[in-house]
């Protein structure tokens, strides 16, 4: 099953939040990292008096159930120090399960596919990057949902260029 994933981070060093994030994700045996789309600077979103995100999302395939996904991203958010105080607070990581193939689920703990993604240009605009006719909808392809010169969103470039630019 090929699952979407949004990752930000917006305290400490952002882009190296994201660098092991993604390695820790990509050594777990039972995850095959597929791709991922180039980094976003994004403003807050609901609280706003915190900093700006970094952004992007990746596509990994797995035979694990989304539940057993999401453990796995909540303990990759807690070692990097994710802690949760309030909702929408400033974070070291944040991932959140966007699609995981065609399986829906409405939980205290889970929502699929995630209810606000199709609000969101800082999801739609990285996922249009590496899956541009993906329908997540099941009508419009998130190519075109997603709107690049939203002034939501500003383009970093890839990983290593948003650790250059960390320095």
């Amino acid at each position: 099953m090929t699952c979407y994933l949004s990752l930000g981070s917006n305290m400490g060093d952002r882009a190296l939040y994201l660098v092991r994030a993604i390695g820790l994700l990509a050594a777990d045996e039972r995850l095959q990292l597929c791709r991922v789309s180039p980094v976003y600077e994004t403003a807050p979103v609901g609280y706003t008096e915190q900093g700006p995100f970094l952004n992007l999302v990746l596509s990994l395939d797995t035979e694990l159930v989304p539940e057993e996904l999401l453990a796995i991203v909540q303990q990759v958010e807690t070692s990097l120090g994710r802690v949760r105080t309030f909702r929408n607070a400033p974070r070291t990581m944040d991932i959140d399960l966007l699609l995981c193939g065609e399986e829906t689920r409405q939980t205290p703990a889970l929502t699929l596919p995630h209810p606000r993604m199709l609000e969101r240009q800082f999801v739609l605009v990285p996922l249009a990057r590496i899956a541009p006719d993906l329908q997540p909808d099941g009508m419009t392809a998130v190519a075109e949902l997603a709107d690049p010169a939203s002034p939501e969103v500003r383009l970093v470039g890839t990983l290593r260029e948003a650790l250059g630019s960390a320095t």
